[in-house]
This record gives structure tokens, C-alpha cells and sequence, in this order.
């Protein structure tokens, strides 16, 4: 029965098919082709097709169908024809003479329709240059010279109702004709100012479009046909809401058009509006199910809108019905790298280049591909063949200059996206990172013209606000650098000097205009520059300064992480290095002194009789604990803490607190890379207090974050443990959320992912880990948040943070200071000078534990100087 009805429907558009064609209605024509070729794939009807579209003067859909059909029937002749008629009127004639010349060949020793192969003969014969192509193709095509089958075709059935109204009077039947007459002759004339229009739109001719679609328009307000390209011209000139306006006029004028529904998905998926975008293409497939176009477009935009997972599956459905769609295998590669499948992800970038390898967008996504795993050297060779295609191509200069500042080389960067600029001197993403590399080098100026040309930018995104943000935020901080640029590199205090509101602004990324009310503004460039404050140094590099930065550069290396994502940055290496030797200086300084104060006051006891040790160890020791500021000068610095230090007696004149210690590669931290927000959290006003110190995400959404995401197994198991131990955990309200019902104990105990776990909660949820303190027995600190956070429909974030309140900093000074307290006396003792390992334990373990309580501290952004202090202290060993 339903095979009965589906034959019945089949027949039925067959016949609507021949009434579409005999009335000249291709566009509904058309349609019911489309209904059609979704039931069964034939090449005639493909062929049926590229012939509407041909009527439509639609020559690019007439080549992608004969493309289609000669991949199923490779000998048909009248596909090759068709073919070449719409390549001519395209204006590439000779691709349309060598289109005949190969159809001619392949069909010679084939049995095929010899009044065709007359006809193709014939068009070889009078094509003997592309001019005379292109005018045998437009005769053979026009839509003003019907075959003459097609015309007594028309007449016939111009007159087929004149014989079945018999009782009919002659006026009235004289009527009658005229009429359907009259009728026809509009849809002719009206199908014609389409293909018209539609052509203006393929040529780029938008203005004469419009004026084209008006002109319908006028005389048929609710034509789809012509609001749909109008709607189209509009959206080329980025005229969106315009155009979506339109394409919601076709829609209400014939909601079963898909047409409409898509252009309008993607109008609105151009606006930034991805959930109204995928609910129009969803509607689109609908009426055409097996739409590649459809499914690789909705599949962008779930790609844009960080749904990787929709976009991995309807850009994998796309690429099974269209084998040859690049685009789609490339940003397949790109989506299966945010969800961790990097396998998959290189096969689909390198279907990609395969099917066509001068496809420079693709060698792009390859190397961003590469780049976030950190491999740089392949990133690097993808970028340099996107050039060898197009060395106008500007996104491979800003991928190559991005790439190159990752890796700490700023003069290379600048290179690359000067290079970018002389192509496109308004591309928003190299203006600044060229700017904020002239920055890291000292080149204030041309930071500054940079800079000005970003924030007096007009935008048209988010994504380019928060850039011209952080672009004012940036200026003001190389105009700071610039005027302490040639004096005592202890003048140089981010976090005493800059307004903790600005910085936070900063670190948040706001916008400015709060900020520019309450705080001062940096001087001006040029009053630095009258003060010879920013001049060229000469730099002689002698055999000492040589020795010092290798000994730098090998310590550097030491912080480098050898995982997926962490790029080799020798800058940072090198600041790092220096960082440790610093801390290594100032740190063997202060033990050595202390050394001899102990040594000092051991002979006096022992001369002047017994007296309290522990109260004398604890008043030398306390020297060590610092004050209640956490300066990031070091201790030759003219800071309120350093004045603290000379004050004191000559012995004890060396004296660092932990935060002096810390403070020295906080500030060259600062200094490797300026535009990253690395600032002492607890310097920052009272509105920050319910902020976060550090960050560490592990899944984003549905991406899995490439450096993080192995940490992912063991901190989903300590949240479970953590969450069947207590029974409670904090909602995002920080009030506390019951789980002690067995069934949600059960359903913990189960969890395998983010969404099972969310699940047992139902709402965004913290639970912290404990920190045990060494320095007051019993007790236990709060650790870090593991936070788990709903994201859309599918998506989670999962990840490890760190709070700054009050409260927690004081628990946790108290606790470094101890553990720099010990650190000292591990050392200035019995031990002092030996390079014995074994004898050295206690003090390896008394750095690890200073840098343990770091971590769970973090009082600022960036955590990487942490290794800094970690070797400068063992180098001082």
C-alpha cells in the first residue's frame, strides 16, 4: 500500500512537472525536481534540472548539476552540451570548447544518440574562438527562443480549453484565451526580469539587482522569487536586518519555500544570532533533507557557536552526500580538534588539501590546527604553502605573526603582520598584536601609532571590542613602561604605581569609560622623549653578558612544560632565567648573613650562659616573615620594605621576606611578556575580593582544552570522592546543596562525565579541596574550587579555580611565611654549604612545600613564575 502511494505522489509531480515546464514556470519547475531527485537520484532529472536552471540563466547551478550528472552517466552527450552552453554564457568560452572537445572524444566509440552527437559536431565546427562560444551559447539558451517543440507544445495547450467548454459563447471563449494568453506572456516576462536579477546578483552587481527585484516587486508584492534575491544582494552588502526583513516576507508569503528559510539561517547566522540561524537551516532541511549546502552551512554555525559536537555531525553527513566538499572536511578537522580527536581531525585536513591542494584557507586551518597543540615547526609550513598560493592572503600573515609571538620572537612577528598590513591596512587583529609586540621590544612609538589606529577603529563585532579594549588598556601601560624605560630597573612597580581599579578593568577586560573617570592617564610619549627617557641603548654584548644569558637560557628551559599545547617560548625562557638567577643572588645572600648571625649569636650564648632559644630563634626568624604588603620590589629596591630592611643592622641588612622572594619573578613575569594581565591579586580594590586568582580550565563548553584536559580523569575522580565524602556541595549562591539522598549517592558513584555528574546536582556547583596547614597543627586551609558550570544545551565547564577573599590571603601569608621560615632554618643550619643530596632532603622538602602553598595561594593571574622560584632557590643550593 505505501509503495502504491508513493507511486500515486511520484506520478502526481510528474505531471506537475510537465504543466511547471509547458507554462514556463521554472522556478516551481524546479522545486519539483528538487521533491523529486530526494526520492530517487536520477540522471535525467539531474539533467531536467540544470536545464530549468539554464531557462533561469542560473549558469553556476547548471554546472554543478551536469558535474553531477556525468559523474553517474559519464557518455551523455546533451550533459556536455548543457554544460558548455552555460560555461559560454559565464564568459569562459574556451572552458566551454574544451567541455565539447571532451565529451566529443570520450563518445566516439560509444554507442550513443547520433542526432546529439550531430549537434555537438556542430557546435565544435562553429566554435572557433571563445567569442564565437560564448554567442552560440546564448543563442542556443535564450530564454527568448523556445525550441520549437516547446512552443507547440505551449499552443496546444493554449487551446485545450476552448474544445472542452462547448456551451461556452465565442466572446467568452475569445476571453478565455486571451486571458490564459495574458497570463502566460506575464510568467514569461516575470521569470525572465528574475534570471535578470538573479544574474546581477552573481556578478556582484547588487545596486542593479535591487533595482530589478523593486521593479517585480512592484508589480507583485508577494512574489518569493524576487524577495529572496533581493534579500541575497542585500546580504552582500551587509545589509543584514534588510535582508533578513525580506527573506521573512518569503516566508510568510510561502512558508514551504526552503530557499528562504535558508538564506534567512544564514543572514542571521552573519548577525551573530547562531540559535535563530540554526532553527531557519533546520526548518531549510526540512524541505530538502539531503541538502549538503544546508548541512555544511548549519554545521559552520554550530562550529562558530562552540557546539563542536552538532558541527562535527552534520559536517560529517555533508562530506558523505558531497565527497568533494573541502570547506566542510576543513572545518571538520578544526571541530574534531576542540573535542580532542586529533586523529580524525588531521585525516579530515588532509581529505581537505587533497581534494584540492591550493586551497590556502585549508593549509590556514591546518596549521591552527598544529599551532594548538603547539607544534610549531609543521603550524610554520602550513602557513609559508598558504602563501606560496596567494601572497596577498592576509589571515596566513596574522596566523604567522600570532604563532611568532607565541614564540617570544616579537621582531619576527612584526615582520609577518607588517607584510599582512600592506594588503589590508585596516585588519583590526594585526594593527594589535603588532601593536603589542612593538611593545615587548621597547618600540613605544610605533606601539602607540598602533594602538590609536585600534581604538579609533569602527567595529563591527565582540570579538574586536574586547580587542579595542585591551588596546587602550595597553597604550596606557607602554606610555608607564616608556617613562620608566632608561631609568633604575627598580622604578619599575606595576602593581605600587598603576590604580588598582585600572588594572582590574584590565584583567577583566571592561570597558574603559569607568575607568577614564576616576583614573589619571599616563603622561604623554613625548614628555618621556624630552626627557630622554626613551632613546636608543647601546647594547655591546662582552664575554660576562654572554655567559650570564646562556646560564639564563639553560635555567629558562627548566619551566618549559613538554605536553601538548605549551609552546617553546625562549623569551619567556630566557625572562625566567634570569628570574631564577635573581632570586638565587638575593635569597644566598640573605642565608649567608643569616648564617653568620646565627653562627654570631650561638658563641654569645654560649659565653653569656642559657637563654630562651626558641625566643631568640623566633625573633631572628621573624625577620623572614615580611610585613602585611606584598611589595614586588627586590631588596636593593627604595620600597616601603626595603626601607624596613636597611634600617636594620648591617648583619641583618639582606633580610627577604617570601614575599620579597616571590615579587622578583612576578616582576620579570611582567616585564617577558606586558600585555598579559600578571598582577598581585591582593592589590586590587575590595570589588575583586569575589573574584578568581587563577583559572584552570579543563572542558570548555564541549571543547576539550588540549593543555589541561589531561588532568581531567584525576580531578573528576577527586570531585566524586570529595562529593560522596561530604554529602554537600556550594551552588554558584555559595549556599549549600544537600546530596546525602542514597539515590543521588548512587547516581554519584556512577557518574562517568560532566553531564552524569551535573546531573546528580542540577545546578552550576563548587565543591573545594583541603589544604592541610604545617604551621598550626590540626588545621585546614581552604584549597582550590573544582566548579563545574552549565554551558548551552550540550556543554560543560569544568575547572579548577582558585578564590582571593580576604580572609583566605591572611590564612595563607601566615602559612608561606612559615614555610619560609623553615626553608631558612632547614638551611642556615647544620647543613649550610653542603651539596650532599642526602643531607639536603629536608630542604628539598621544605621548597616543595613553600611551593605547594604557592599554588594553592596564587595571588595573581599567571602561576608561571612559580618554577622561577622553584630553580632560582635550588640554583642557590
Amino acid at each position: 500500500m505505501a509503495v502504491t502511494t508513493s507511486s500515486a505522489s511520484a506520478q502526481s509531480e510528474r505531471q506537475a512537472l510537465v504543466k511547471a515546464c509547458v507554462s514556463r514556470d521554472w522556478s516551481k519547475a524546479i522545486r519539483i525536481l528538487n521533491s523529486l531527485l530526494s526520492q530517487a537520484c536520477t540522471v535525467q532529472d539531474i539533467c531536467n534540472r540544470a536545464f530549468c536552471y539554464s531557462k533561469l540563466e542560473l549558469h553556476k547551478h547548471v554546472i554543478k548539476d551536469c558535474e553531477k550528472a556525468l559523474e553517474l552517466d559519464p557518455y551523455n552527450i546533451q550533459i556536455y552540451i548543457l554544460k558548455g552552453h552555460a560555461l559560454a554564457a559565464l564568459g569562459k568560452g574556451y572552458d566551454a570548447l574544451q567541455t565539447w572537445k571532451q565529451a566529443y572524444a570520450s563518445v566516439l566509440d560509444q554507442s550513443v544518440d547520433l542526432k546529439q552527437l550531430l549537434e555537438l559536431q556542430d557546435l565544435l565546427a562553429n566554435s572557433k574562438d571563445d567569442s564565437s562560444v560564448v554567442s552560440d551559447g546564448q543563442i542556443a539558451e535564450s530564454p527568448k527562443d523556445p525550441p520549437s517543440s516547446m512552443t507547440s507544445s505551449s499552443n496546444s495547450t493554449c487551446k485545450s480549453p476552448v474544445k472542452t467548454v462547448e456551451r461556452e459563447k465565442p466572446l467568452q471563449r475569445e476571453n478565455a484565451v486571451a486571458s490564459q494568453l495574458t497570463q502566460k506572456t506575464r510568467s514569461i516576462s516575470l521569470d525572465l526580469r528574475l534570471s535578470r536579477g538573479i544574474a546581477q546578483v552573481n556578478d556582484g552587481n547588487y545596486d542593479q539587482a535591487i533595482a530589478i527585484f523593486n521593479q517585480i516587486l512592484r508589480d507583485n508584492p508577494s512574489s518569493s522569487e524576487a524577495l529572496i534575491g533581493r534579500g541575497t544582494a542585500y546580504a552582500f552588502q551587509r545589509k543584514l536586518d534588510i535582508a533578513i526583513a525580506d527573506f521573512s516576507k518569503a516566508i510568510l508569503s510561502n512558508p514551504t519555500t526552503g530557499e528562504a528559510w535558508k538564506r534567512r539561517g544564514q543572514a542571521r547566522a552573519a548577525l551573530g544570532e547562531s540559535l535563530e540561524a540554526v532553527k531557519d537551516l533546520t526548518k531549510a532541511l526540512e524541505f530538502d533533507p539531503n541538502s549538503s549546502d544546508i548541512l555544511h552551512e548549519r554545521g559552520m554555525v554550530f562550529f562558530k557557536s562552540k557546539d563542536y559536537i552538532d558541527a562535527v555531525a552534520d559536517l560529517d553527513t555533508c562530506v558523505r552526500l558531497d565527497k568533494d566538499n573541502k570547506s566542510a572536511y576543513s572545518y571538520m578537522g578544526l571541530a574534531l580538534v576542540s573535542v580532542g580527536e586529533y586523529k580524525r581531525a588531521f585525516e579530515a585536513h588532509e581529505k581537505a588539501l587533497q581534494l584540492d591542494p591550493n586551497f590556502k584557507e585549508g593549509w590556514c586551518h591546518m596549521a591552527q590546527s598544529y599551532q594548538e597543540l603547539a607544534e610549531a615547526e609543521k603550524a610554520v609550513e602550513c602557513l609559508q604553502r598558504a602563501l606560496s598560493i596567494d601572497r596577498r592572503f592576509v589571515n596566513a600573515y596574522r596566523l604567522l605573526g600570532l604563532l611568532k609571538h607565541g614564540l617570544g620572537d616579537h621582531k619576527g612577528a612584526i615582520r609577518e603582520l607588517s607584510a599582512g598590513l600592506e594588503f589590508d591596512k585596516l585588519n583590526l587583529e594585526c594593527l594589535y598584536l603588532r601593536a603589542s609586540s612593538h611593545h615587548a621590544i621597547g618600540e613605544y612609538a610605533n606601539a602607540m601609532k598602533d594602538y590609536d589606529a585600534v581604538v579609533n577603529m569602527d567595529i563591527d563585532s565582540q570579538e574586536k571590542f574586547v580587542l579595542q579594549c585591551l588596546a587602550f588598556y595597553q597604550r596606557e601601560l607602554a606610555l608607564y613602561a616608556a617613562s620608566r624605560a632608561n631609568v633604575n630597573y627598580k622604578w619599575f612597580n606595576l602593581d605600587d604605581d598603576i590604580h588598582p581599579m585600572f588594572k582590574e578593568a584590565w584583567c577583566k577586560r571592561l570597558h574603559p569609560k569607568g575607568v577614564c573617570e576616576v583614573v589619571v592617564r599616563q603622561p604623554p610619549l613625548r614628555e618621556s622623549l624630552k626627557k630622554g627617557r626613551v632613546k636608543q641603548q647601546d647594547f655591546i654584548m662582552t664575554k660576562p653578558k654572554k655567559l650570564l644569558l646562556e646560564t639564563a637560557d639553560r635555567i629558562g628551559k627548566k619551566i618549559q612544560y613538554y605536553c601538548p599545547g605549551f609552546l617553546h617560548n625562549k623569551r619567556q625562557h630566557r625572562m625566567a632565567g634570569l628570574a631564577a638567577i635573581e632570586v638565587a643572588q638575593k635569597v644566598s645572600s640573605t642565608w649567608q648573613a643569616l648564617r653568620k648571625t646565627l653562627i654570631s649569636r650561638s658563641k654569645s650564648e654560649a659565653k653569656g650562659g642559657k637563654r630562651s632559644k626558641k625566643k631568640e630563634r623566633n625573633n631572628v626568624i621573624s625577620e623572614n616573615r615580611g610585613g602585611v604588603c606584598c611589595s614586588t620590589s627586590s631588596s636593593s629596591d627604595t620600597s616601603s620594605s626595603c626601607n624596613c630592611h636597611e634600617e636594620k643592622s648591617s648583619s641583618e641588612r639582606f633580610t627577604l621576606s617570601w614575599e620579597d622572594v616571590y615579587a622578583i619573578a612576578v616582576k620579570w613575569r611582567q616585564v617577558s611578556e606586558p600585555c598579559d594581565p600578571v598582577v598581585w591579586v591582593n592589590k586590587l580594590s575590595e570589588e575583586f575580593n569575589t573574584g578568581f586568582g587563577s583559572h584552570t580550565p579543563m572542558i570548555l563548553g564541549q571543547a576539550k582544552i588540549v593543555r589541561y584536559h589531561p588532568n581531567f580523569d584525576r580531578a573528576f575522580a577527586i570531585t566524586k570522592n570529595l562529593m560522596l565524602e561530604r554529602k554537600e556541595v556550594y551552588n554558584a549562591a555559595n549556599n549549600l546543596v544537600d546530596l546525602s539522598n542514597p539515590a543521588k549517592l548512587e547516581a554519584i558513584e556512577a557518574a562517568r562525565s560532566c553531564c552524569d555528574l551535573f546531573g546528580t546536582v542540577n545546578e552550576d556547583f563548587w565543591i573545594v579541596t583541603p589544604c592541610y596547614s604545617t604551621a598550626f597543627e590540626g588545621k585546614s586551609l581552604e584549597g582550590t574550587r573544582l566548579t563545574m558550570q552549565k554551558k548551552g544545551e550540550n556543554g560543560f565547564d569544568f575547572s579548577i579555580r582558585t578564590p582571593c577573599t580576604r580572609p583566605r590571603w591572611a590564612e595563607y601569608e601566615a602559612e608561606m611565611a612559615a614555610a619560609w621560615e623553615a626553608l631558612c632554618e632547614a638551611y642556615c643550619g647544620e647543613v649550610y654549604g653542603s651539596t650532599d643530596i642526602g643531607r639536603l632532603e629536608k630542604v628539598q622538602e621544605c621548597i616543595l612545600r613553600l611551593s605547594f602553598y604557592w599554588i594553592n595561594y596564587i595571588c595573581h593571574p599567571k602561576k608561571s613564575n612559580m618554577m622561577s622560584i622553584y630553580t632560582g632557590i635550588i640554583s642557590c643550593l
